[in-house]
């Protein structure tokens, strides 16, 4: 099947499973990810579907879709605003699994992360080991067959509807601090776990801080060997800022920027109209299509066989979470001081006039201030930067 008949069907399904009601459901979603209750009916769509995983090789039940199909997809999706799926699973621990598991953990996981029966968050950071993670303090210590933790995670998103997590824990004070760290999956439900919620300023419950005393984990749920966790850290992270298609958030934002300034009236007229702010629209789509191009470079690498580095996901992660900022400051200024009445009623559950349509811009350029962070801040990709290719 060519691309431009890939793209077609695409299109058809999105137009079929995309109902009305997931639609106004999505357009309410401020966060990063979709609500869980909302993630797992799209995910269950997509799992009838055959569509789940696009970056899952076929034997593992996913489509074995080329890089190329699988951006077409990426883009469609956002450009139709369907709901953003949470990565933890399909595109960070199961290709994890995939390369570092055992086969008796690719078995009992792999089809439950697929089919969403189990929902994941990431246990990486911690209140004093956020984008330094080799400073993490959680511990483990093997008794027995079993892994006993104390601890705490902290920004772990949507730990409040997850029934597993994976962590880092540090097993060794031996050598570099990075040489010391494990990789281990601990069920929610264990005895010792405690989440507590932790409000955005946007007024989103997506982030929780997670507290461990004593959860006891076998170590047949220890992923890769013991001290092993910063190499399969490091993997996984170049999923986490590389996945997605970045430059189609970006534009899908700027879209609706544009069409709120071509109805909103300031000074008589459409903000459409403003010469400032046209300018700042323009240089932003400008912007988004530089990402997006470079997202088509490294696409191009792919169809080669080339893996992704540490130093392109960085630049995307960078580029990317800034531009996203950017595109929530231009929807800011098209709904202007009334978007931030209206959020805030909205926030507190009361009606206002044409509520949605200036209420959302401000939750999102609230909830667009953690994107140069989680994930690797964007100081830490720079060094990143620095290192890789200024070092020599």
């Amino acid at each position: 099947m060519s691309a431009i008949a890939f793209r077609e069907q695409v299109h058809e399904f999105l137009a079929k499973a995309l109902t009305p009601d997931l639609r106004r459901e999505c357009a309410d979603q401020t966060g990063v990810f979709a609500e869980p209750a909302l993630a797992r009916r799209w995910l269950a769509i997509l799992y009838r579907q055959g569509w789940a995983a696009p970056g899952w090789p076929v034997e593992y039940g996913g489509t074995g879709w080329p890089p190329l199909w699988r951006h077409i997809w990426e883009h469609e999706c956002a450009e139709a605003g369907t709901p953003v799926l949470p990565g933890m699973g399909l595109q960070m621990c199961g290709p994890v699994l995939m390369k570092y598991g055992t086969e008796a953990q690719k078995e009992y996981f792999l089809p439950r992360i697929l089919s969403g029966e189990d929902y994941w968050c990431q246990g990486y950071s911690e209140p004093q080991a956020g984008s330094d993670l080799a400073a993490l303090q959680c511990r483990a210590e093997l008794v027995e067959g079993t892994y006993v933790i104390n601890g705490s995670k902290i920004w772990t998103t949507h730990a409040h509807a997850a029934n597993w997590i994976f962590l880092l824990v540090r097993t060794s004070n031996s050598g570099r601090p990075q040489q010391g760290i494990t990789f281990l999956l601990c069920p929610m439900d264990s005895v010792g776990v405690t989440v507590r919620p932790i409000a955005s300023m946007s007024g989103d419950h997506e982030i929780n801080q997670v507290f461990l005393d004593g959860v006891r984990v076998p170590d047949g749920n220890r992923v890769g060997d013991e001290n092993q966790g910063w190499e399969i850290a490091k993997y996984l992270l170049t999923f986490e800022r590389s996945g997605g298609a970045k430059s189609a958030r970006v534009k899908t934002i700027l879209r609706r920027a544009r069409s709120l300034a071509s109805r909103a009236i300031r000074h008589g007229l459409p903000v459409i109209e403003d010469s400032d702010f046209r300018r700042r629209l323009a240089e932003a789509e400008m912007a988004q299509a530089v990402l997006e191009a470079t997202e088509w470079k490294l696409l191009m690498s792919r169809q080669a066989g080339s893996p992704v580095q540490d130093v392109t996901a960085s630049i995307l992660k960078l580029r990317g979470s800034e531009l996203i900022q950017e595109a929530a400051c231009v929807a800011m200024e098209a709904a202007g001081q009334r978007g931030i009445v209206a959020h805030s009623h909205s926030a507190q559950g009361e009606l206002v006039d044409w509520d949605h349509e200036v209420s959302w811009p401000a939750a999102r350029y609230l909830n667009a201030r953690a994107d140069t962070i989680f994930g690797g801040s964007s100081e830490i990709q720079r060094d990143i930067l620095a290192r890789r290719l200024l070092d020599g």
